[in-house]
């Protein structure tokens, strides 16, 4: 099980949670900075191992990931996951960044404020209770830049923290429109995976399916 660290706000400190991704997700933990920059050139270095002739590519996708991460800190992201899943030779791109908002959750009107465009409805996760989750499409800066005819589709989930005036929101996206519905399968099952311990609870350690 995946334990993310998470900045705390005043009151009773919030329980942290756990995730089971597939294993060829990659885990980008964003807070601290130095952590946060540590892991975005450890994956890099993996990516681009015995590729010895492309510097500036290097250096290139190290800087573009490091803004998508600041970015994401500034939503108040706490986590990044970048799925480095295959199919055939086929990269199955994916992200999920998992961000905590100081909002109280009182159901789907703050939610859908939250959310902006998307059906919304309320659901049940096994080890959480109720949540509620959003399905949208999206056109992203990214694929108009890269002239891409998809939009990203985009699933999140609304998580009530206990005891907290708190939301735990996991925002999954893909690019890949025609087999979004199978990525919307997986990223459901995921979201399924997900439950709070306590801190002086024992950690359980890492999972992964």
């Amino acid at each position: 099980m995946t334990q993310a660290p998470t900045p705390e706000p005043a009151g009773p400190r919030a329980p942290v949670f756990g995730l089971i991704t597939p294993e060829d997700w990659y885990r980008v933990p964003l807070l601290p900075a130095d952590r946060r920059e540590a892991s975005v050139e450890a994956l890099i270095k993996r990516q681009f191992t015995g590729v010895d002739d492309q510097p500036v590519l290097r250096r290139k996708a190290e800087e573009q990931l490091l803004g998508t991460a600041e970015t994401a800190v500034g939503q108040g992201g706490v986590v990044l996951y970048l799925s480095f899943l295959e199919a055939g030779g086929i990269p199955l791109s994916a992200s999920l960044l998992v961000s905590r908002i100081q909002e109280r959750f009182d159901g789907l009107d703050v939610v859908a404020s939250l959310a902006g465009t998307g059906e919304v409805t309320l659901e049940s996760l096994p080890a959480v209770g109720r949540v509620a989750r959003v399905r949208r499409q999206e056109r992203t800066k990214h694929s108009r830049k890269l002239g891409s005819e998809f939009a990203d589709t985009v699933v999140e989930y609304f998580v009530p923290v206990p005891d907290r005036d708190e939301v735990l929101m996991l925002t999954f996206s893909t690019p890949l429109e025609p087999i979004a519905d199978a990525m919307v399968e997986l990223f459901d099952a995921v979201a399924g995976t997900l439950r709070w311990q306590h801190r002086d609870e024992e950690p359980t350690g890492e999972e992964r399916e």
